[in-house]
């Protein structure tokens, strides 16, 4: 972690912690307002084992994960598009802002991660993009 943390050149805090309070499976989040990333080990335990059947990759999944919470912290654009999601909005607009949050994430942490397996990566990216991406189509449809 202390090496992705160098390299972003970031100053976010970072808070490891057991669980998620919800139900959903989520694996880090970033508070924009005390500007700290949360990871939640058992959840990312259990969303590599998910995708890849294992844990065997744990430690490049963890990065991973970190990467893309980085990428909301650093995301120049997160405060403006955080506010827009406040205002009336259609099904389609807020799908859009929700997708372009993700994305913008993903491609912070895909150039963070340049030496990473691209597939790997790759695989991680398309499935967290899937439900954003399907509810922007459904939005539209």
């Amino acid at each position: 972690m202390s090496d992705l943390l160098g390299r972003s050149r970031s100053q976010v805090t970072v808070t490891l912690e057991p669980r998620f309070a919800g139900n959903r499976l989520v694996g880090g989040k970033y508070h924009m307002g005390s500007h700290t990333i949360y990871l939640y080990k058992d959840q990312i335990k259990e969303q590599c084992c998910k995708l890849f059947g294992s844990t065997n990759r744990l430690k490049e999944y963890i990065a991973v994960i970190l990467a893309h919470e980085l990428g909301h912290s650093e995301d120049v654009e997160l405060e403006q598009l955080a506010l827009a999601l406040e205002e009336p909005l259609t099904a389609r607009q807020q799908a859009e802002i929700r997708l372009r949050i993700e994305e913008n994430a993903w491609h912070y942490a895909a150039v963070l991660l340049a030496d990473m397996d691209t597939s790997f990566l790759q695989i991680i990216i398309e499935e967290s993009l899937f439900s954003y991406r399907r509810s922007f189509e459904l939005s539209i449809a």
